[in-house]
């Protein structure tokens, strides 16, 4: 059987659920890339109960394998205290956080020996982004490390779209890394997969109803 059938993604509702991502992120963010130093507080327990938050792990049969966070209307506060420096875009940050419905998607982590599996990364955006369309979000905002030798950059910006908008120098993780603020246009996302991209697509909505494609279809023809 192929990995692709073998993954099984779950957007995390209970303490068993948590653990299993607590897995993945032992083992990279703390025993690999010591980012962090506890994995408990990385995922509180708090998060399986709130609102704007969802983790979502991915497994195959027999472990845990990959995790990623959506945190939905991340405040405007986070990114000023970074101390963001625009690139060449234009992009005004700010404005953006303020007019768009904005979920930020991170802790991105996938274990060392399925890490060259591109379907695993895939098999996390495509539950991640099903419930972000649903929720009516039209952008992506995400920080990864310039340089950083599992940086998923090349996934992020030749897969899925992603645009570079800004750096800074400072977060949340350990890393002396650059980060690097990238944005991406749900609408313009889907477009542009679906015509360029054909497996990616047809992996990514695999099981979406008609009403998330006409939220992004933007009127365009099939």
């Amino acid at each position: 059987m192929s990995l692709a059938k073998q993954i099984n993604v779950i957007r995390a509702v209970t303490e068993a659920d948590r653990r299993l991502a607590i897995q993945v992120l032992q083992s990279t963010y703390v025993n690999e890339k010591h980012w962090i130093q506890d994995e408990e507080k990385f995922f509180p327990i708090s998060d399986l109960e709130a609102t704007d938050i969802s983790w979502f792990v991915a497994s195959n049969a027999t472990q845990p394998i990959g995790v990623l966070r959506v945190m939905y209307n991340p405040p405007l506060e986070l990114y000023k205290e970074y101390g963001m420096q625009a690139l060449e875009s234009g992009l005004d940050v700010e404005a953006f956080v303020k007019n768009n419905r904005i979920a930020e998607i991170g802790r991105f982590a996938v274990v060392p020996e399925f890490r060259r599996f591109i379907v695993v990364a895939a098999a996390l955006m495509r539950e991640a982004s099903r419930e972000t369309v649903a929720n009516d979000y039209t952008h992506y905002v995400t920080d990864i490390f310039e340089g950083e030798i599992h940086s998923p950059y090349d996934f992020h910006t030749r897969v899925m779209g992603f645009e570079p908008v800004a750096t800074h120098d400072v977060g949340e993780l350990n890393c002396p890394n650059r980060r690097i603020t990238m944005v991406l246009d749900l609408k313009s996302a889907y477009t542009r997969i679906r015509s360029k991209q054909k497996w990616i697509y047809r992996y990514l909505t695999k099981d979406w109803d008609e009403s998330l494609h006409t939220k992004l279809r933007n009127g365009t023809p099939d």
